[in-house]
């Protein structure tokens, strides 16, 4: 079968550009609500405090009161439910008792891994303390919810999908040791699970802080210099990124199409992904690949030339900004280490690759590793070399995910290849590096 495409010859993107620009609605419309909630009380005479909604329960709701435009547009606009790929079959419900079995011995799987995951909070000491409190008591309170509300909806979901037995249900069968299994299944189950577990703490940890400037923040005045313009502008985007990539770890359904369909099976896409993230990461401030010593941002190399800080600081504002279009992209499909479809549409119509490029270019950018505030040529080197190391990291994070997208979707195969012939950046790129390769005729081996 071929693989839809757009005008342009590229592959058809499993999710509409629409679907993030919704979110965006609905994230900047609570986030106007949080900031002027001190008028609103007094208008509607609401108890409670006259001030602000900046508090970690009001950047918590934000993550459902942007989610719902997406769900719903998904789902009434662009119908993703009645996709092939999502595996259910609306029409047909089997009876209940027919898979009764089947989904008793899926939620023991369910159940255990939830388990196996609350373990490894319970014995990882920097899930108790600094920003990762609040995703801990987040999780406490919402695990016997979902305890309890998993029974139902596995009981519904069972009697429409056409294959039950899924990953939660071989590892069921494996735990309870009366029915064959397959542990390809199990694993995919596990990984799948495991991105989870790992990335929707780290992001509910850092929801309040970025929402809590958002909402007290005064606009006028932070925007009247290009140094804080560029500051305020980038921690909006970032909110932005923030806000809507939870989303994204919240909500992998299968009625919304959203479910992971395979997470990262190779080791080194594990590795290079979290070097990258808490406890983990090894770039950055205080840490082994730290480039930023004796730096001063860019502002302070540019002082006395306000144009040029205007300039630079708009190049920055504009490398943030494909940074968080690359994830609203993704719709309420974003996540690491997982295939949950083929995005190509937004900022991956020029490059495969937008949120990292954008971000290493504006580490450069911004830190400037090669003046240094010592002028010593050793810290010069050394930050340079660290930053390009850096580098070094996500460029192979990204041949890694390449790898595992296209072992996955021929979708993802023929995206690739358009890419490589007719992606801006990805062309110029590819160009790029071929003038770098050694020309000339190889050694052959000898016979």
């Amino acid at each position: 079968m071929s693989t839809p495409q757009a005008a342009d010859g590229r592959p058809e993107s499993d999710v509409s550009s629409t679907v993030g620009l919704v979110g965006l609605v609905g994230l900047f419309v609570w986030l106007l609500v949080c900031r002027n909630w001190a008028g609103i009380g007094e208008a509607l005479n609401l108890p409670g405090p006259r001030a602000p909604l900046s508090g970690p329960n009001a950047a918590l709701l934000s993550v459902f009161v942007a989610a719902v435009p997406m769900v719903l547009w998904s789902i009434f606009h662009d119908k993703v439910h009645l996709r092939a790929s999502t595996g259910i079959d609306w029409k047909n419900p089997r009876p209940l008792r027919s898979i009764i079995d089947i989904s008793i011995t899926k939620l023991a799987g369910l159940w255990a891994t939830w388990a196996l995951i609350g373990f490894f909070y319970c014995v990882c000491r920097w899930y108790w303390k600094d920003s990762f409190l609040f995703a801990m008591h987040v999780i406490a309170t919402f695990a016997v919810p979902m305890f309890i509300l998993s029974v139902p909806y596995v009981l519904w979901l069972d009697r429409r999908l056409n294959n039950p037995r899924d990953g939660a249900w071989h590892f069921g069968a494996m735990l309870i040791g009366r029915e064959a299994y397959e542990l390809d299944e199990v694993w995919h189950h596990l990984r799948a699970w495991a991105v989870k577990g790992f990335f929707t703490a780290f992001m509910v940890s850092i929801l309040p802080g970025g929402f809590q400037i958002m909402t007290t923040i005064n606009f006028r005045d932070a925007l009247a210099s290009p140094a804080s313009a560029t500051g305020t502008l980038n921690g909006l985007f970032f909110f932005i990124d923030v806000q809507i990539g939870t989303v994204g770890y919240l909500l992998t359904l299968k009625p919304f199409d959203a479910q992971i369909r395979s997470a990262n099976p190779y080791l080194a896409g594990w590795v290079a992904a979290l070097l990258c993230y808490p406890p983990f990461v090894m770039m950055g401030m205080g840490n082994i690949l730290t480039y930023q010593t004796n730096t001063a941002e860019w502002d302070v190399w540019m002082q006395g030339h306000p144009a040029l800080m205007w300039i630079w600081g708009t190049w920055l504002v504009t490398l943030t900004a494909i940074y968080a279009w690359a994830t609203f992209a993704f719709g309420i499909r974003f996540s690491n280490l997982t295939y949950r479809g083929v995005v190509t549409n937004g900022p991956y119509k020029y490059t495969r690759h937008p949120a990292y490029l954008a971000k290493n270019t504006y580490w450069w950018c911004s830190t400037l590793p090669f003046l240094v505030t010592s002028g010593s040529v050793v810290d010069m080197v050394r930050n340079v070399t660290f930053i390009c190391v850096t580098n070094a990291i996500y460029y192979w994070r990204a041949r890694t995910e390449e790898k595992h997208l296209l072992a996955e979707d021929p979708k993802y195969r023929a995206y690739y290849e358009w890419m490589a012939e007719h992606g801006p950046i990805t062309r110029a790129l590819r160009r790029l590096t071929g003038l770098l390769r050694p020309s000339g005729p190889r050694l052959q081996p000898a016979e």
